[in-house]
């Protein structure tokens, strides 16, 4: 097997481990499907599980509140919080009388045989009905948000900073699309929490008219973007969808995250050291020589987080001369096997801006 073979392999493992876990959560929801339902629920603790359809417009109003009760019961050994995706498990919700969305069930522990939930669709209520039916005594989980809350007070001094990318909702706490998109809002605002000169903002337009008529706010929410070159600001018109969000900003801002906030490959990625490199791989040792100055040259009219880049490529090329190209391959598999630690976001975001670029040297 090949330089570029073991790579690949190596790359593509990591992605179906990251993928496969993804695949049992959502937050501190567990996600329930026809695979794992009776290998989690009537076991050794009680479940309360909320079957849904992704397109139901309540199950998109409970979404928030549902995430606060898993938030509130992840440390709880002896309840589980689940929720079952009715479109793509038919079998589990059929089997056990789904007809409507959302339907919340409690599972006792040890039985199969649910309980209909007919309470409020709070996560209080939640809260409540799960202590009651499981034997707890869970508080409500206080989520702190990534999204600032801006007033006329503060509005100027962020939105209008050079130095940010700004992306502002205008919205009423009465408007059922506000509501709707709140949680996916909330999800924008982790998964660019990272970037320090991108803003997830919100305002409440019904209790600050006069703001919302200076920047022509007429229905909600409205979404605008004040980006560092024109803090006129420009309306949004992409979709309301994490992703769209998540595309949207990515070209907007430079950025490289995906929907969970995680760097793509990417990110770190300087288009003119790239193709310096390619020559710098086919190249004998005596050429390298010269294309490693070029590459030096280069990195220094680098500006921005771009120099830290660049640095990092210097660094590479010149441990490839020392080292040779298994030197590359070696360092992303170390740096794959930190990725899978308990380590900070900080320190993932450098761990995969490493490994981005040393994959250049190593193809």
């Amino acid at each position: 097997m090949g330089r570029s073979q073991i790579l690949l392999f190596a790359l593509g493992t990591a992605i179906l481990s990251v993928l496969f876990v993804s695949s049992l959560a959502d937050g501190d929801v567990l996600v329930l499907t026809e695979a794992n339902f009776d290998k989690e629920v009537g076991q050794d603790r009680g479940a309360l599980v909320e079957f849904y359809a992704p397109w139901c417009g309540h199950c998109k109003k409970l979404a928030p509140e549902y995430e606060k009760l898993g938030s509130s019961f992840k440390k709880a050994k002896t309840v589980l919080i689940g929720k079952v995706d009715c479109d793509e498990h038919k079998s589990v919700c059929s089997k056990y009388g789904v007809s409507g969305y959302p339907t919340i069930q409690w599972f006792p522990k040890g039985s199969l045989e649910p309980k209909k939930y007919e309470g409020p669709r709070t996560a209080e209520a939640l809260v409540e009905f799960v202590n009651t039916e499981g034997g707890t005594n869970v508080k409500l989980a206080t989520i702190p948000s990534n999204v600032v809350v801006l007033t006329p007070e503060t509005f100027n001094q962020v939105v209008l900073d050079e130095t940010k990318d700004v992306l502002v909702e205008f919205y009423a706490p009465w408007c059922g699309h506000c509501k709707h998109l709140a949680p996916i809002y909330e999800k924008v605002a982790n998964a660019y929490k990272s970037e320090d000169d991108v803003i997830i903002a919100n305002v409440d337009a019904d209790k600050y008219k006069d703001l919302a008529e200076k920047y022509g706010v007429s229905g909600y929410p409205t979404l605008k973007f004040f980006p560092k070159g024109n803090k006129a600001g420009e309306d949004y018109e992409g979709g309301r969808d994490l992703d769209d969000f998540v595309k949207f900003l990515n070209e907007k801002c430079g950025t490289h995250r995906d929907a969970t906030g995680t760097l793509t490959s990417q990110a770190g990625i300087v288009a003119a050291l790239d193709s310096l490199v390619k020559e710098f791989i086919s190249a004998s040792n005596d050429e390298r020589k010269a294309i490693l100055t070029r590459i030096e040259e280069e990195v220094e009219k680098l500006t921005g987080s771009s120099t830290r880049y660049g640095k990092t490529y210097l660094k590479a090329a010149k441990s490839c001369m020392e080292k040779g190209f298994d030197y590359a391959k070696k360092e992303i598999e170390r740096l794959e096997r930190m990725l899978e630690k308990s380590i900070s976001a900080a320190k993932a975001d450098e761990f995969i801006i490493k490994k981005n670029i040393l994959s250049t040297f190593a193809a």
